[in-house]
This record gives C-alpha cells, structure tokens and sequence, in this order.
C-alpha cells in the first residue's frame, strides 16, 4: 500500500493518511488527551503522558490525518485526525486486530471519520488482520456506531454499566465486529 492516501472532504479541503511522523506525536497526544477530557468516547479519565501515550497509542502502527495549508511563507501540515492499528488479542487471536480513532472537535461530520474508517479496513486487511474488533463503543456514541455499521460492522455484544461517563451517565459499551475477508 502507497502511503500517503489523499482524499478531498466535504468542505473542500484535501487530507492524507499516512505513518504518524515523530515530530507528530505530541500534537496527536494533545488531541487524545482533548477526546479523553471531553469524557464521552475514550475508557481513560485522565490525560495521558507522554509514556502512557506511547504505550497505548504507538505499540504497533499508528497513522495520522494531515491537512495541507499553505500560506505565503511555507506549507503547513495540521493534524485533524488520527488512528492506531494493533493486534486485539495475543499470539493465536492476533489475526484480528483493534483500532482507535480520533478526530479535531471542530472537525467532525466533514468526512475524516468515514476517511479513516474505510482507509483502516484496506491498511488492516494489507497487514494480514482478517477481522476487526472494537471492544467498547459506548452506546452514547451514536456518530460512531452509525459510522461503523454503515462500513459492515455487526453489533456483536453488550457490556452493562460499561461506562460512567464525565455527566455521570453511565451507559453500555457495544463490541462490534467485521471480518476483513
């Protein structure tokens, strides 16, 4: 597969998905940590370090989406979105793999979502995975699990009282599945 893949978004603007880069990491850190204090998506409470992040986020392939701007001076390249991909499951499970998605608040409902999405189902079945498995969707997420079922995703199971969200809520987690195959 030839890195980057280029698409142009509802509102015009052309974005590519390709390998985060080092000097990335800490602005997709920012993001994750963004998404994790709006306490609606993402298990963690707390803002990750840089370890934690490292851990969580780089352990096997992590991919960024870029915006090219250019301005008088030089081209830009901002952040709007971002993904990891990674085994779900050791050794003999680990044909079927995981992936986390994020994306810059001001930004969602322009495509980068569906971007990422269709773009991890090639990257993942190009690797070798033959199924993807998301363990906790929570069912607040409506944006999301509309997105993943529209891409083939099934509803596989049901976590009660998986979540308790930042307002409190505490809601159930959805496992969806899709095979790559």
């Amino acid at each position: 597969m030839d890195f980057p893949l280029s698409q142009v978004l509802k509102n015009g603007i052309k974005v590519e998905i390709d390998y985060i880069h080092p000097e990335e990491k800490e602005a997709v850190r920012a993001l994750l940590n963004t998404v994790i204090i709006e306490g609606k998506t993402y298990p963690q409470k707390q803002p990750l370090s840089q370890a934690e992040f490292s851990s969580y986020w780089l352990s096997k392939d992590a991919f960024v989406v870029r915006a090219s701007v250019v301005d008088t001076t030089h081209k830009l390249k901002e952040i709007l979105g971002a993904f990891y991909l990674k085994p779900n499951f050791p050794g003999r499970c680990s044909h079927i793999c995981n992936a986390g998605f994020i994306v810059q608040p001001r930004l969602r409902g322009q495509g980068i979502g569906r971007f990422m999405g269709e773009a991890m189902l090639s990257i993942a079945a190009n690797l070798g995975y033959e199924a993807v498995m998301f363990n906790l969707v929570f069912e607040t997420n409506i944006a999301s699990i509309t997105l993943w079922q529209s891409l083939g995703f099934e509803i596989i199971g049901r976590i009660p009282r998986a979540a308790k969200l930042e307002n409190e809520q505490v809601v159930e987690a959805l496992i969806l599945y899709r095979t790559l195959h």
